[in-house]
């Protein structure tokens, strides 16, 4: 579908997510060729700088993060021929003149504003868009995480923004649901028959999502401590993942049709009480430790660290879902900072055999699907076959889809395709204002229960999989994590 003109504009537009993310995504879809010829990309920052110093900067700062395969030097000139840039106050009504002047003043021109800023400051950019008169029937805005701290800062955000933006106009990003990987976890489910008769708790043990991460905080120990694993990356990316495992098939693929199926599934996760919370969730912190050989830092230590952090940087949670699909199959997510690998994945484990023939071999193992979101994208299938020889002698063997080798075509980054969709009006991919709600909805017990508590996060080493006590967490089931399963080669 062609993308009609428009005027996008970077609140943040100097900032480390512009550089790094956003500019090298739109650079991409230039030289596909999806961007219209007029459209412009206007980049707002708080100091006074020329177009050509603010060219200078990008040079300097988002050049670099574009594969150097992929640089052409007249796609760069007509890039950077796009580019504008305004000196911005986010909090001074005044200096959205600025702004105005910027803008092409275009009868149905579509104006895109992508708030990559803090989400405090995203109430007084709506009001000072709205008095500007810049927001129009055909202004789209886009609201980069963490979309609140706990349920009521969430409504607050939803109904702030909501005074000057419809809901149709709102795209509340995660870049996890730009992933191919993810899309072809839809195209899997919904595509095919092979698998919707055993997609239920008939034939399924047990779901474990899996966002691990080799990296520490870096720089950013003050926003990290102040959010943690939990609202960084479990009440979103994690329950978004659930979500699309989890979901009823919609009646079509069209955003609210599918967004429908997200909430119940939000609505129907299981709520935890005192008790059952302090079974079914593990709270850790990374301390000292060797990740790829490297000796590395405890959180505590971090630049710029608080020695007395109580911040988690790890989190393991049991959910379950109380529908006929899912009654009974636990859902096991875990998110962490410094673990032994860099890994994303969904492994949908099914049950044994009811009977094995192969009993004396003690050697049948449950089948598994492996949707591998990174490092490396594609689909995994474990099964049982037999070992060439002599003897009924069984191994496991996998039936593997990597995308990149078998599609050959350019691979599109998660901002690329999310970009796509905000700039033709798309909304399946992006969350809905009562999604954002329910999802908070499940998470605040958790944060209210550790804030009542004393006692600090489990430690654990860095270049591990997490503290012990996860493993145990799931041990109870008497079933392990995908890493700890895998049988020795």
């Amino acid at each position: 579908m062609a993308i009609s003109d428009f005027d996008l504009v970077l609140f943040g537009g100097t900032g480390d997510l512009s550089m790094r993310k956003l500019l090298p995504a739109l650079y991409a879809r230039d030289r596909a060729r999806d961007l219209p010829p007029e459209a412009r990309i206007v980049c707002l920052g708080r100091d006074d700088k020329s177009r050509e110093d603010f060219l200078q900067v990008v040079e300097k700062d988002s050049k670099p993060h574009i594969p150097a395969a992929n640089l052409d030097a007249a796609v760069w000139e007509r890039f950077c021929s796009r580019l504008r840039y305004a000196s911005v106050n986010a909090k001074e009504g005044a200096s959205f003149a600025h702004l105005k002047d910027a803008l092409r003043d275009t009868d149905g021109l579509a104006r895109v504003f992508y708030l990559a800023t803090p989400p405090s400051l995203f109430a007084s950019i709506c009001e000072n868009l709205s008095k500007a008169g810049l927001v129009t029937p055909a202004s789209r805005v886009v609201l980069e995480k963490p979309l609140g701290r706990d349920l009521a800062s969430a409504r607050d955000i939803n109904k702030q923004v909501g005074r000057y933006f419809e809901e149709s106009q709102i795209f509340r990003i995660d870049h996890y649901l730009g992933k191919e990987a993810v899309q072809n976890l839809l195209a899997l489910r919904f595509g095919n028959v092979l698998f919707e008769p055993l997609w239920r708790r008939e034939w399924i043990s047990d779901v474990q999502i899996t966002i691990a991460e080799e990296l520490g905080v870096g720089g950013r120990f003050d926003y990290y401590d102040t959010s943690g694993a939990l609202r960084d990356m479990l009440q979103n990316h994690l329950l978004q993942l659930l979500c699309i495992v989890a979901m009823e098939p919609p009646v079509s693929n069209s955003a609210d049709a599918v967004r429908d199926e997200k909430l119940k599934v939000l609505r129907s996760l299981k709520r935890f009480t005192p008790t059952t919370l302090a079974m079914n969730v593990v709270r850790g912190q990374y301390r000292s430790g060797h990740v790829n050989g490297v000796a590395v830092p405890a959180y505590r230590k971090e630049a710029d660290a608080n020695p007395e952090s109580r911040t988690e940087t790890f989190v393991a949670v049991k959910a379950e879902i109380d529908t006929w699909r899912w009654a009974g199959v636990p859902f096991y997510l875990r998110t962490g900072k410094r673990m032994a690998d860099q890994l994303a994945e969904i492994v949908v484990r099914f049950k044994s055999v009811p009977h094995s023939i192969f009993a004396h071999q003690n050697s049948t193992l449950p089948n598994c699907l492996v949707i591998r979101l990174q490092p490396d994208e594609g689909l995994h299938m474990n099964l049982m076959a037999k070992q060439p020889g002599d003897g009924m002698r069984l191994r496991p063997v996998e039936l593997e889809m990597d995308f990149r080798e078998k599609f050959k075509t350019p691979r599109m980054d998660a901002y690329e395709r999310l970009l796509l969709d905000v700039l033709r009006g798309h909304l399946t991919l992006f969350m809905r204002s009562d999604e954002l709600e329910a999802a908070w909805e499940w998470v605040e017990p958790i944060l209210q229960h550790w804030d009542q508590q004393e006692a600090d996060p489990v430690p654990y080493n860095a270049g591990t999989w997490g503290p012990a006590a996860a493993s145990a967490l799931i041990g109870r089931d008497g079933l392990q994590w995908r890493e700890e399963a895998l049988p020795e080669v």
